[in-house]
Formats: C-alpha cells, structure tokens, sequence
C-alpha cells in the first residue's frame, strides 16, 4: 500500500526493551517489548513513539501539518512501524477496566497513521480509507493474551488534533479533541464518506478518533497490558501512535475536570443544536434533554 512513510530495505529486528515516558495515566507510559519484524517504515523503528497522547501536530517546524483525517502523523517522532510478524506490547500507570458505564463501553482507545481519500481536495470530503490493518491483543499478566475481536489497530477512526482548524491546517487550533471520548463503534466507514468537513462533527464530536477496545468482547474485566502485532506474510507495515486508557468520567462533565459546572454548560449551549459536542445520552444530537442531564448533575 503507498503511504506517506515508505522503506527500501528489508528489515528484520527483535528489541526487548523497558523505554519509558513521564507518567501520564491516561495514555501507555511503558514498552514492554518492541519487535520491528520485516520490512517496517525505514527510520520509524522509535519504539517511545508510542508512548504518551496521540500527536496533534507533525511535520516539525520546516513542515507543520496539524493532524487530521486528511493528514495523519508522518514523523518518526510520532509513529513507530511494525512490519509482517512483528509487533510492540504496551503498559500502563493504571489498568484499563472493564466498565459499562464508559462511554458506548469502550475502556481504552488506540491511535494510528490511518486516513481518509479527499473526493473534492482540499475541502476535504472523505473518500476511501486508507487502512494498514493488524491484530490487537490485551492481556492481564503478560503472559495469556486475548485478540480483540474485529478489531483493526491501524484503521478507524483517523486522528484529529484540534475541532477548530481545516482538514489541511499547518497552525495548532485553539480548541484541542478529547483522547478519552470514543467515536460510536457501531459506525462504519460508510457512514462517513461524503460527509463535508464540517459535517463531520456528527461523527466525531468532540472526540480525537481512534479504535476503540472494549474488554468485555474477550470476556476480561481489566487488562495491564496492550499489544499491537502484525502476522507473518502481512503486506504492509502498521504504524502505532498511542493507546488511551478510559478515566472515570462525572456524567455532565463535557470538559472532563472532574466538575458539572458553568464551564460545562457553556461547551453544551456552544452546541446546542448544531452537533454532538455537548450529547450526553449519545443521541447524537444536543438538546434540551442533555442540557436536563447536566443540570441534573450539577456540582
């Protein structure tokens, strides 16, 4: 598959490892183990590059490119490449739980380079999705591994930085997306396509992307571990920005700071009517039922 990151070598490398970032509960904060396996993106071998939240802005200073469905993280820094029998096993500060109370019961989110065709550039209508696959594996005690079922760790949803910018940005927006809130993961990549840039806040919301992980489809009430892995004779590498593992969210608190405030009720009055950034009983619409919902839960 032609991406954006390309490699000209075959490249066959095993590394176990303990690389660390500064401890951020949400997002993993361990390699475990990272095994390149064959013919991952030359260069893109920085196993840390999948620690830490997803990047908002790649590109660096000579090419900044804010990240959206348009235009995925291309930098070493942001993504590290798993190429056909490899893969990288993950850790956290915190475990990621099992809870029905998440949000469409997702307990933990993961983040790649995947992104969508523009039918009309630049305004960016998706298209196709360009998708690298590979398989998702969690595991209590490192030791006896579950895969996700119908999970593809490099596939939908692509990642959004900000809420505020064009599907072509070079400058950060001021209104940043929310790792810890899922994309609903009953949609589909047809209920995307065509949609125009603005339109496509009825899917994402405040929400940053991702693939979303549910623990209960393997029957697991909490995992310590993540991994991401590619089987022998997989034709394209997969690359792996971040994992995010689900907090426990105050229901009314759109801003997620703990509070049902004045704060929260403006994020939902900004929205009412125009989208999903203020839906708090995943309706899919703002209204006068979720503003019931925050009042109800006031601090």
């Amino acid at each position: 598959m032609s991406r954006r990151i390309t490699t000209s070598t075959f490249v066959l490398v095993a590394v176990a490892c303990t690389t660390t970032a500064s401890p951020d509960s949400l997002f993993a904060t361990l390699v475990v183990e990272y095994v390149a396996g064959a013919s991952p993106a030359g260069g893109f071998t920085l196993s840390q590059s999948a620690l830490g939240e997803p990047t908002r802005m790649s590109g660096g200073v000579f090419a900044p490119s804010v990240v959206t469905p348009f235009a995925p993280a291309w930098m070493p820094s942001d993504v590290v490449s798993i190429g056909a029998g490899g893969s990288i096993t993950l850790a956290f500060d915190i475990p990621i739980i099992d809870d029905p109370s998440h949000l469409y019961g997702v307990d933990a989110i993961l983040f790649g380079n995947s992104f969508f065709t523009d039918m009309a550039p630049p305004s960016g209508v998706a298209s196709t999705l360009i998708s690298d696959g590979g398989l998702v594996d969690v595991s209590e005690d490192g030791v006896n591994w579950f895969t996700i079922p119908g999970v593809v760790a490099d596939g939908l949803w692509p990642t959004l930085g900000y809420r505020d910018v064009g599907p072509y940005a070079t400058v950060a927006g001021s209104v940043m997306t929310d790792f810890s809130v899922p994309i609903d993961p009953s949609l589909e990549v047809a209920e995307f396509t065509g949609l125009s840039w603005d339109e496509r806040e009825t899917v994402y919301g405040a929400s940053g992307g991702g693939r979303s992980i549910d623990l209960a489809s393997v029957g697991l009430a909490r995992a310590n571990f993540v991994r991401i892995r590619v089987p022998i004779g997989h034709p394209w590498h997969v690359e792996v920005d971040a994992v995010a593992v689900m907090s426990v969210v105050v229901a009314g608190d759109l801003t997620r700071d703990g509070l049902v405030n004045g704060e929260d009720i403006a994020q939902l009055l900004g929205a009412f009517g125009n989208g999903a950034a203020g839906d708090l009983n995943n309706d899919g619409a703002t209204d006068g039922t979720d503003l019931a919902l925050l009042l109800g839960a006031w601090s």
